[in-house]
């Protein structure tokens, strides 16, 4: 079982950029889907993006066109670039190893607050 651990978060302006990261604790190779999830306070948690092993991705329609996910397997990482950021990006932002379907583990999440 893969341990993930994110980072990157911090309190930005609206229309300011930051790039999450996400370090893996062992080989995500094995996991033909790396996803970012967010959740805002009192919603739940919502699907943001998600990057393939060959490098496929998709993104929820209210981050497309600003937010790049990305992966380097042999660095064990994923990292999602936010441009263009809106208050109604503010959440926790969590990444998941997994297939068709999120993984069982999660990491403890990073905190986007976008000011208005």
């Amino acid at each position: 079982q893969v341990q993930l651990v994110e980072s990157g978060g911090g309190l930005v302006q609206a229309g300011g950029s930051l790039t999450l990261s996400c370090a893996a604790s062992g080989s995500i190779w094995s996991f033909n889907t790396m996803y970012w999830y967010r959740q805002a306070p009192g919603k739940q948690r919502e699907f943001v993006a998600m990057v393939t092993r060959g490098g496929n991705t998709n993104y929820a329609d209210s981050v497309k066109g600003r937010f790049t996910i990305s992966r380097d397997n042999a660095k064990k990482a994923v990292w999602l670039q936010m441009n263009s950021l809106k208050p109604e990006d503010t959440a926790v932002y969590y990444c998941n190893a997994g297939g068709n379907y999120p993984g069982s583990s999660w990491g403890q999440g990073t905190q986007v607050t976008v000011s208005s």
